[in-house]
């Protein structure tokens, strides 16, 4: 079994790799092609009589590593400059919106058409109105840094909001008064944690030296970010922040303390960093959606409610983002009309729903669905940006 689990680790991190290479290629959304795979793998291991083991554990866990990464990935993109401040706080606002108007409608929608209490009926529906970031920011490729840093702030507060106001109700006792309280309580507490644990991660760095650097500063961060979510806080709020202040250390040694603490060698350092970092979320993002794909029960795509009310739910996503967006009259609206993919983060809160009230099976379905159509017209942003590029005067 040893060597067998190597080979099929192996197997899939090269597949991984190939499928993001032709998918860049050719403009298919790989997240999408690496789920079909794990879907169509299924079928083909069973030809042989092989599973893979432990996949119901595996699939939450690295949906976990995976949004940490790829949050942290696309803050250490980001220079903060003052020209960019009310662009940034346009995206916020954008997130909120959207995550406001989405949850109310697919609650409301919930409720009228399933034995839940408006409660119940609202937990549900926050998974599908969290804007993935774990698919956003790695499709926004194409667009200009205006839009991927727009893409990236509105995805990563879609993710922070929705969890933090997901396990707000989680863990209420059910009235509007235990709601408010869990969620000013959270909020608060988020917020100092991210503050002071990405202000200590970024010092360390700053000094950290020697051959093995970069693994105990992750480890820490993790351990740190574990410690946040079991005690149903959004340590996401400090992955942004260590991101941030990581690329643009300013923000920190501004400060009289810490002044000196950069030399020459930092750059370099954070280069190395950056493509560690990147390395190691390629490796998680494929194995996790490999995983999710082979996850799948099949059996719940061929429901016909699942497939109308996924249309119903993408119909909703889409026009009211559309609407928000032309309304608050954002740059390449068209585009960023289609960047609302759900996908890793609507899968995890999706899981823990289930723990917390029962479900019509069809709904595991309408999850996938959502997910999957949802990633593929990220691909209609491209179009719509290129069409834009061809309109425009020269």
């Amino acid at each position: 079994m040893t060597y067998q689990a190597i080979f099929v680790a192996s197997a899939f991190l090269l597949l991984a790799f190939g499928i993001e290479r032709v998918s860049s290629k050719f403009g298919v959304p790989a997240v999408v092609a690496l789920i079909a795979t794990g879907v169509i793998g299924k079928p083909m291991l069973a030809a042989f009589d092989l599973s893979i083991a432990g996949i119901d554990a595996a699939v939450p866990v690295l949906g976990s590593v995976g949004l940490v990464l790829i949050v942290l990935e696309g803050a250490l993109d980001i220079e903060l400059r003052r020209e960019r401040l009310r662009a940034a706080a346009k995206a916020f606002s954008m997130a909120g919106a959207g995550f406001v108007v989405c949850t109310a409608t697919f609650a409301f929608l919930a409720a009228f058409t399933l034995p839940l209490s408006f409660f119940q009926a609202t937990l549900l529906a926050i998974p599908f109105a969290v804007i993935s970031s774990a698919v956003a920011i790695p499709s926004s490729g194409f667009l200009p840094q205006s839009g991927r840093e727009f893409v990236l702030y509105e995805s990563s507060v879609s993710d922070i909001l929705g969890v933090m106001v997901f396990f707000a109700l989680l863990n209420s006792d059910g009235t509007l008064p235990g709601i408010l309280n869990s969620l000013a309580g959270g909020g608060i507490l988020s917020l100092l944690m991210a503050v002071s644990c990405a202000i200590g991660l970024t010092l360390l760095m700053l000094r950290i030296e020697g051959h093995i650097r970069f693994i105990p500063l992750l480890a820490g961060m993790f351990g740190l970010y574990a410690a946040g979510k079991l005690l149903h806080l959004s340590p996401l709020i400090m992955i942004l922040l260590f991101g941030l202040a990581l690329n643009n250390p300013t923000l920190i040694t501004r400060f009289r303390p810490f002044r000196n603490w950069i030399d020459e060698s930092y750059p370099a350092t954070l280069r190395e960093f950056k493509l560690f970092t990147v390395e190691l979320t390629f490796a998680v993002r494929g194995f996790f959606f490999i995983l999710l794909g082979y996850w799948t029960d099949l059996s719940t795509l061929n429901s016909l409610h699942a497939w109308i009310t996924a249309i119903v739910v993408l119909l909703v996503i889409y026009a009211s983002r559309y609407a928000i967006l032309r309304l608050a009259r954002v740059d390449l609206a068209d585009p960023l009309t289609w960047l609302a993919p759900r996908g890793l983060i609507t899968v995890l809160l999706f899981i823990a729903t289930k723990e917390a009230i029962e479900l019509p099976a069809y709904i595991d379905g309408t999850i996938m669905l959502v997910v999957l159509i949802s990633a593929s017209l990220t691909a209609v942003g491209r179009v719509r940006l290129d069409n834009m590029a061809i309109a425009s005067p020269r």
